[in-house]
């Protein structure tokens, strides 16, 4: 059941800090457990909190998170595709898809995951020319359908992740192999950074900030408003024809900002504010990854024959 917030609770309570600190105490409403799969399916627990992979993804940062990369997974008939899973920039697969991997795997989905943009073995990935790394998107895709026998994928991203598998659609011939991409906080048009980079811009501070920074992480300067790698992807249709696109932001977004930006045009596209769906979901960039009610919207777009209402639920990120 949705339950909003009265508009004046929610202008109040609009800002991420003013969030925490009046529901604090709720941070420890995370929830355990994991949806209803087939009988044939090894159920695994689903930890809705961005803490929950932390240590596993600094021990191992190259293991697969809970319930991905069974390279003897074949689909069966419910889900016919193999879920591909495109993490946010700075995180690796482990520790982004603590959440999703294991919620997917119980429900029947064969599930890949993979690190890209980084040195193998780093904490630290998806920090490289975006570009280049969807080229690595498009060898793991053709490696996951060659080992699945399947013709196409369903795509989920987050952050960076939904950005990049648009470059894969658009420039590197992806479009036939891939059915659905679902974006969670994608960067789809870049970001300001929450003015910062308007405002550097404006006082000619990002001609001598973005060197240092693309040195670090290149792929953080494409993905500012008004680099050269958006306004590529700024010149060509937000979608192709053929795939079906899912975008699923939150308000209180203060990494991807506007948050609006995230939002997609083009026939095939639905387009979510987490908020519209259950005002009581305070999560952020990162904790849209884990929230209950947003992995709710993801396995509606991956299977919408059988969506379900998202059961609003309140949820405080545990970071």
């Amino acid at each position: 059941m949705r339950l909003p917030l009265p508009s004046a609770a929610r202008k109040r309570l609009r800002r991420p800090a003013a969030v925490l600190t009046a529901l604090a105490a709720a941070s420890a409403l995370l929830f355990a457990g994991a949806a209803p799969a087939s009988a044939a399916t090894a159920q695994l627990p689903v930890r809705y909190s961005p803490l929950g992979g932390l240590l596993p993804s600094l021990t191992d940062p190259s293991s697969a998170p809970p319930g991905a990369n069974d390279w003897n997974c074949r689909p069966g008939s419910a889900h016919p595709r193999p879920v591909v899973l495109v993490n946010g920039t700075f995180a690796n697969m482990r520790n982004n898809w603590d959440s999703l991997s294991p919620l997917l795997h119980n429900r029947g989905y064969c599930v890949y995951a993979f690190n890209y943009g980084g040195p193998a073995g780093n904490v630290i990935q998806s920090i490289g020319d975006i570009p280049t790394s969807a080229g690595q998107l498009s060898a793991f895709v053709d490696r996951v359908l060659a080992a699945t026998g399947s013709s196409q994928v369903d795509l989920v991203g987050h952050s960076q992740g939904g950005l990049l598998p648009r470059y894969y659609l658009n420039f590197l011939g992806g479009a036939p192999k891939v059915h659905a991409l679902v974006g969670l906080a994608p960067s789809n048009h870049g970001t300001t950074l929450d003015g910062l980079v308007t405002l550097a811009s404006a006082v000619n501070l990002l001609g001598l900030v973005n060197p240092l920074v693309s040195a670090a992480c290149t792929a953080c300067v494409q993905q500012e408003v008004g680099s050269d790698f958006v306004r590529r992807m700024n010149a060509v249709p937000d979608t192709v024809p053929g795939v079906d696109y899912t975008v699923i932001s939150t308000a209180y977004d203060a990494v991807v900002t506007p948050y609006r930006s995230t939002f997609l045009a083009g026939s095939r596209v639905t387009n979510i504010t987490l908020q519209d769906q259950c005002g009581w979901d305070f999560s952020g960039h990162v904790g849209i990854a884990f929230s209950p009610n947003a992995l709710g919207a993801v396995l509606n777009a991956l299977d919408p024959a059988h969506a379900a209402a998202v059961p609003c639920t309140l949820y405080v990120p545990g970071l």
